[in-house]
Formats: C-alpha cells, structure tokens, sequence
C-alpha cells in the first residue's frame, strides 16, 4: 500500500500576503482524496522525530537555538519563516515523516511525504524556507541503522539542493544530484556530487533529455539501494520563482522517469514534494498530485 506521511501541523499559519503557499498542505490530500487517488488508510500521522537523529544531522547548538527560539533576526530572515515554537514543531514533525516514509518504502517500495524536501537547511542554520533538512536526516538514519548502505539524493527542484550537498560533501556513502535553475537562488552555489544548472526557459524535451541521461549514469556507476526523491514543482513555466519552461506533462514526464527507474531496478524511493510557486494555487497542486498518481500506477 501506498503510505504517505501527513499531519494538520504541515499546513502551518503565515501572515497574510506570505509568499510561501503553505495552504497547499491541506489541498493537496483533499485533491488526492477527491479524485479517489488515495484514501483516507493511505496516510499516516508521523511521529515526532527523536532529537537523536536531528542531532545525527545538524549542529547541536543551531537545534538548541530552534529550540529555545534563539535564532537572531538575520537567521530568522534567512529561513523566510516568523520563528515559534509551533514552526520547530511542524519542521520535526516533518523530518519524522521522511523518516517513516523511507521505512514505508522499505516495505513498499515507494513511501511519499506530503510536504519535506527541505533542501536549503545546512549542518549549522537554516534558509529559503527550511529549518532542518529532512533529505540528510532521512539518510543518515537510514545509513546508521543499516538500512542502506548507498543513497542517491535526486533532487530536481528548481533551486540547488545546497544545504544537502554541505552536509554530505566528502560522504562516499550518499551521492547528491542537484538539476537546478543555474541563474537562480541560491546565488552561491555549493557543490553536490553531481550538479546540473539549467538556462532559464528550457523545455520539456531538452530537460528531460539531460536528465534521462545523467540519472541512468548515476545508477549504473554508483548503484544505490535506497533513492530520496525531492520533486519540487518550481520547474512549471507558471512559476513566478522558476525561470524554467516546463509544462505539466514535462513534470508528469520528469517524475515518470525518477519514479520508473527506481522501479525497475528495484531500488526504494521515498518522494517529497519540495517547492512550489505558481501563480495559481491550482498549478501547484495540479503538479504535486500527478507523483502521486504515477506512485499508485507504477507500484501498486
């Protein structure tokens, strides 16, 4: 069975006109439900994750300063966010579900996070949206306890995975591969294993091109056992942070390829859903259901 973590708290409150569409957390199940994707035995409510292994990922004087809401205002303005409690919270709640997402697709196959992805969190601080990194802790849990010994990071949102590839430069375990906007944030790059920057207006076939050929490379060269899927939807030619042309079929396209490699080799994949920005609240959501869809369809 298709499992997929969710919790209320995802969907998080902002003050009104905050560019982040945080609703997007609680219309993208109901979408899911709604057209009979999924039901309501999909899901999971993750549990919070042991401050263990956020200590396994991240400095524990920048977990202490989240904690007791200690950040200074350049760091707060640095993740995008207004600081609470209840916003550390949520960001642990969601690096939990990665978690349990992963050992779903232990079991499955495939496990999804309705939100995660949070790519820009380094070892020390946070930024662009991001407090911890679900996509390093999600690994280094699944590496301490034996669970893989080889991971692939496929990260394909529009902004380079940066915070993951701090946390993982000179880890031969974990292989990093960011395919981004190359004019985009963030302005100063860090360097993944394998990173991909794209001109701004690419289209669907040029895209997917470049990336059905580097992602068989990576696979035949470093043959993973485990594989985290970050499926930001920032790459729609909708998108008012994207700078890229890709259409809806491109990323249908785009996530057919990840999710259906992953498949026939018979390698697990947890997917999480990363950013986006579309005008229209309908895009995003449009975008994010289809991986869904492809999950039900390809694995089940």
């Amino acid at each position: 069975m298709l499992k997929i973590a969710w919790s209320s708290l995802y969907s998080h409150p902002l003050p009104e006109g905050h560019r982040f569409p945080m609703e997007k957390y609680s219309l993208l199940p109901q979408q899911l439900l709604y057209e009979g994707t999924v039901s309501e035995e999909n899901f999971f409510v993750p549990e919070m994750l042991d401050k263990q292994w956020i200590l396994n990922t991240h400095e524990e004087s920048y977990f202490l300063k989240l904690k007791n809401q200690n950040l200074s205002k350049a760091e707060i303005r640095a993740t995008g966010f207004p600081l609470s409690p209840q916003l550390v919270e949520r960001e642990i709640q969601i690096a939990g579900g990665s978690v349990q997402a992963a050992l779903f697709a232990l079991e499955f196959g495939i496990g999804m996070n309705i939100a995660g992805g949070t790519h820009h969190a380094f070892t020390d601080r946070g930024e662009g949206f991001c407090l911890l990194n679900d996509l390093a802790i999600t690994a280094n849990y699944l590496l301490d306890n034996q669970l893989a010994k080889r991971i692939l990071i496929v990260d394909l949102d529009v902004h380079q995975g940066n915070g993951t590839a701090e946390i993982f430069g000179g880890k031969p375990e974990v292989f990093t591969f960011s395919m981004h906007g190359e004019k985009n944030y963030p302005h100063r790059k860090e360097k993944s294993d394998l990173d991909i920057g794209l001109p701004d207006g690419i289209q669907d076939h040029q895209y997917l091109d470049i990336l059905t050929r580097n992602l068989d490379r990576i696979l035949n060269d470093f043959e993973p056992d485990f594989i985290l899927y970050q499926s930001g939807v920032d790459v729609l030619e909708t998108d008012k942070l994207g700078r890229l042309g890709l259409s809806h079929a491109g990323v249908h396209q785009r996530d057919k390829v990840v999710l259906s490699s992953a498949k026939s080799i018979q390698v697990p994949v947890m997917c999480c859903m990363g950013g986006g920005y579309s005008v229209k609240i309908k895009d995003i959501i449009d975008a994010h259901a289809q991986v869904f869809r492809l999950a039900q369809d390809l694995f089940f």
